[in-house]
């Protein structure tokens, strides 16, 4: 039998083992920074809207300057293919729904042009930590991404080059191939015609001078043998 005071191994009960304490103060703080954070935000956009602007998220001094993306958007690959996506409750833009979806706005493009513009805007940039500021290249850095590109053209070069030389080598095995099938045929057909005639030579030979098929004389040799000596009628 369980005891009533203590726990179901006899063991006292004790709540503060499980429960989490929640500081109020501190969530009560938190929720008033962010309710001063946001009225801060919609006065201005309100603000930036009367003066006929775009409103941009401030800068607070963490963000990075910005660079160019080190890989190109892929959108080709998705062609004629299918995705699951959650279901969500997206009303134009905002939220996700299906197409081409940014977590760092909460924002749904349903093409691929509309996606690239947006991950090139202000707003992108903003929402992700960048100053929307390239920094200034030196010379040394120009001359080692011009150097760095030329060698990437020279790669592609010999790459090209490589695969010329092998499908010149593989045509060339491809003709050699088919001049060899033409010579055997060439030959097959000088002897077949050698063998033609040495039959001929050996039926005029036997039957003589008015010699006709060799094929009609075996068909008169076979008529012979059974009896048959025509098919015309008698005449009288």
């Amino acid at each position: 039998m369980t005891d009533k005071k203590g726990g179901a191994y006899g063991q006292a009960a004790d709540d503060t083992d499980f429960r989490k304490n929640w500081d109020l103060d501190e969530y009560a703080a938190k929720g008033k920074a962010r309710e001063e954070a946001e009225k801060e935000e919609r006065k201005a956009r309100y603000e930036a809207k009367l003066a006929g602007k775009k409103y941009y998220k401030p800068l607070d001094g963490t963000e990075t300057l910005t660079t160019a993306r080190r890989s190109a958007f892929d959108a080709k690959s998705r062609i004629g293919t299918h995705q699951l996506v959650a279901s969500g409750n997206a009303i134009g833009k905002r939220g996700r729904g299906a197409g081409f979806y940014c977590e760092a706005c909460d924002l749904t493009f349903k093409d691929n042009k509309q996606w690239i513009e947006h991950t090139n805007s202000i707003q992108h940039l903003r929402a992700t930590g960048q100053t929307a500021q390239v920094k200034r290249a030196s010379v040394e850095e120009v001359h080692q991404r011009i150097m760095d590109e030329w060698e990437k053209i020279q790669a592609r070069q010999r790459d090209a080059g490589v695969q010329l030389d092998e499908r010149l080598k593989i045509r060339a095995e491809e003709e050699a191939k088919e001049r060899e099938e033409k010579r055997v045929k060439k030959v097959e057909a000088r002897e077949k015609k050698k063998e033609q005639k040495a039959l001929e030579e050996k039926a005029k030979a036997d039957y003589g001078d008015d010699v006709r098929n060799l094929a009609e004389h075996d068909e008169e040799d076979m008529m012979a043998a059974m009896g048959f000596t025509g098919f015309g009628g008698s005449s009288k």
